[in-house]
């Protein structure tokens, strides 16, 4: 049997629950199961940062051209610079039957829902709101200010949270990752994922039907 096409996932959730690490993680243990999507921008490479690694760099031309000729699956505009998902690049991991996780916020989350509905969306979230700030406090590296500023936007994100196809309750990595693991791949067994294969049976079975 041809290895089936793979599936594109979209993870959230808030600043500090944890889905950067969950998502490198599962890359690290199943690097022939999953691709994560590389991104557009307009900015500048910072050091160090490959084009078509870290992301496909390109000028302001070039990103209205592919919004234009409806190049992405979703983009946005942060601080004079524009971010967005090329089609192509996720169309082709998706071919090769890997299954494509995109990071992005629930605005973009939604927007790829819509025009893709077969997208399984993943929010992740820290146990409770005393724990998400536990963690932001722990980087060491943010004022009180902007703190409390990720904790305000917590608050509003979490009202699209049932928006979301499952959660993922992130008190332990290793847990979370095999959680995220094994949601995704019962996924490709969802029966509105195997008409093909429902109608293969159907129709080699048809010779067996009484009466036929």
């Amino acid at each position: 049997m041809n290895k089936k096409k793979g599936i594109l996932i979209v993870v959230s959730g808030f600043s500090g629950a944890g889905k950067g690490t969950i998502m490198n993680q599962l890359m690290k243990e199943y690097p022939d199961t999953y691709a994560l999507s590389i991104s557009a921008t307009t900015r500048s490479p910072r050091p160090g940062e490959v084009h078509g690694k870290e992301y496909f760099f390109l000028s302001e031309k070039e990103f209205k051209d592919m919004i234009e000729s409806g190049a992405l699956l979703e983009y946005a505009q942060y601080v004079d610079h524009y971010y967005g998902t090329p089609k192509s690049y996720v169309q082709q991991q998706l071919e090769t039957g890997k299954d494509v996780i995109l990071e992005i916020e629930i605005q973009g989350a939604l927007k790829v829902k819509k025009a893709h509905p077969d997208t399984l969306l993943l929010f992740v979230t820290p146990p409770s709101a005393k724990e998400l700030k536990r963690r932001l406090a722990g980087r060491g590296t943010e004022e009180e200010s902007v703190i409390d500023s990720r904790l305000s936007r917590a608050w509003q994100e979490a009202q699209g949270v049932e928006d979301y196809d499952y959660l993922v309750v992130n008190g332990d990595l290793e847990e979370a990752v095999q959680k995220v693991h094994t949601m995704i791949q019962n996924e490709h067994d969802r029966v509105a994922r195997n008409h093909t294969f429902i109608e293969t049976i159907k129709a080699e079975l048809q010779c067996f039907a009484k009466g036929e």
